[in-house]
């Protein structure tokens, strides 16, 4: 591990700030031991009125743990803590910018950094800020993890609660990650998921959308982000998961409706609602957006040409539980969740603590190779002549193919590629598999494609599953 000391004056002096590969320790954020024991992860960052602004989490309310806060980073690396006994967890970050105030947590932040906590919220499990939908100069959406939708005035600080979403989708559980406003539509995600939404016995995680009057359920898996930047270019992203692949669901203005996109899994240790906190995706680069997506970062451009996207391409793998990440100074930071109690589960782990990664954006094609797994079909039932959703094919080496059914008689597999990445598809292969049979394809090195996808020539229950290394 690459170890440096950069230097810095503090009241005339110099002092020494160690630096371990972009990990600082002296700014780690911490909680206390409890009890109740809980996690510390960083919620949220972002950079506002000559700092960067952090907010650390708890695993549950805010009575489970303790000596998480509101902290302040100069451009010398000095934190300050701001807010004590205002324990949360908070994972929402937006500038309202016709008041020109930072949202963070239940905190208001003016541009001379003088602070307002928003006391009705502070016991709501925050994970999203958005835009009104109808008075955009005077108020915003508040969405909580359990489903609480508020409507909060940013000059007077009143609150109004407008619903509550679990049960007006008669959602069986719970666990809301990000919220997102645009064209006429609040979009919220939620990624409860698992070993009951592996087996199909529960549909829980879902994207869903409010237009003022009424929720309406979109998808029924689980979905763990959803932004977007505005009307520059004209497109809302979400990402999330099934038990077949990574999702990106994108919304064009061009075409008025949803489009899936399937990708690959770099790891199954995000297979689960509290395993995925909080893949984001950010404008970290000007007018470019990094996307966290189930352990693999990539590149992806808020345009849509033709009402289709493109430009998607891995940079590396990683294991990280990543809460936020934003540009600083010029630096990338990213915020994690690095060691948790679990409250008394974790025998091995003691002091809850998170640290800061600062680095630049281009580090991160050092990290880990890209490479992972999925496909768009995993045991699915499968309709002949209708083709699977598109899964990303670029930026790996090699490429392994497996096909198998459950038909009682052979199905002929069509293969298409969309090498242009606007939507026209080309056959690559046709590939005969025999009754209840299974058959392998490796593509020759350096063959790839923006996107494939697959038909069956009769209905039948199909796996298609790709391997990228």
């Amino acid at each position: 591990m690459k170890k440096e000391e950069k230097s810095k004056k503090v009241s005339g002096e110099k002092k020494s700030i160690f630096n371990a590969g972009g990990v600082i320790p002296s700014l780690c954020l911490k909680a206390e031991l409890g009890p109740p024991r809980s996690e510390c992860g960083v919620g949220a960052l972002m950079a506002w009125a000559d700092r960067l602004w952090a907010i650390s989490y708890v695993s549950s309310s805010g009575k489970s743990g303790r000596g998480t806060g509101l902290y302040e980073i100069d451009e010398e690396l000095n934190m300050t803590k701001r807010m004590e006994g205002r324990t949360g967890t908070y994972t929402n970050r937006m500038v309202h910018y016709p008041s020109n105030q930072l949202i963070i947590g239940p905190h208001i932040i003016d541009e001379k950094r003088k602070i307002r906590t928003i006391e009705e919220l502070v016991d709501v499990r925050i994970c999203a800020t958005m835009k009104h939908l109808s008075d955009e100069a005077n108020k915003v959406y508040i969405l909580g993890m359990e489903g609480e939708f508020y409507e909060l005035n940013v000059y007077t600080g009143k609150t109004k609660f407008i619903s509550d979403i679990k049960s007006e989708l008669k959602l069986p559980f719970v666990h809301f990650k990000a919220g997102y406003t645009n064209f006429g539509k609040v979009i919220v995600a939620d990624n409860s998921y698992d070993a009951l939404e592996f087996q199909g016995k529960r549909d829980a995680g879902c994207l869903a959308e409010w237009d003022g009057r009424k929720w309406t359920k979109l998808e029924n898996s689980p979905f763990v982000e959803v932004t977007g930047r505005g009307n520059f270019g004209n497109t809302i992203f979400a990402s999330g998961w099934d038990r077949a692949s990574a999702i990106l669901k994108v919304y064009t203005d061009e075409n008025k409706k949803w489009t899936a996109y399937r990708l690959p899994k770099a790891s199954h240790t995000f297979d689960h609602m509290w395993q995925t906190e909080w893949p984001r995706i950010r404008e970290t680069e000007h007018e470019r957006f990094l996307m966290d997506c189930h352990g693999m970062f990539y590149e992806l451009s808020p345009w849509a040409y033709s009402g289709h996207v493109w430009g998607i391409r891995p940079i590396s793998t990683h294991l990280w539980v990543l809460g936020d990440f934003c540009t600083f100074r010029g630096m990338l930071v990213m915020g994690a969740d690095n060691a948790s109690p679990a409250g008394d589960k974790n025998l091995f782990c003691g002091e809850p603590q998170s640290g800061l990664w600062f680095g630049k954006t281009d580090d991160l094609w050092s990290f880990g190779k890209p490479s992972g797994w999925g496909g768009p079909w995993w045991k699915s039932d499968v309709i002949s002549g209708e083709p699977s959703d598109p899964y990303l094919m670029t930026g790996f080496d090699k490429k392994c193919l497996h096909l198998t059914h459950d038909a009682s008689a052979a199905v002929n597999f069509t293969v298409e590629v969309d090498f242009l990445g606007n939507g026209s598809w080309r056959v690559y292969d046709k590939i005969p598999v025999a009754k209840n049979g299974y058959v392998h394809h490796e593509f020759n090195n350096g063959f790839s494609a923006h996107w494939i996808r697959f038909t069956a020539d009769r209905d039948c229950q199909a796996t298609a599953y790709l391997t990228y290394s």
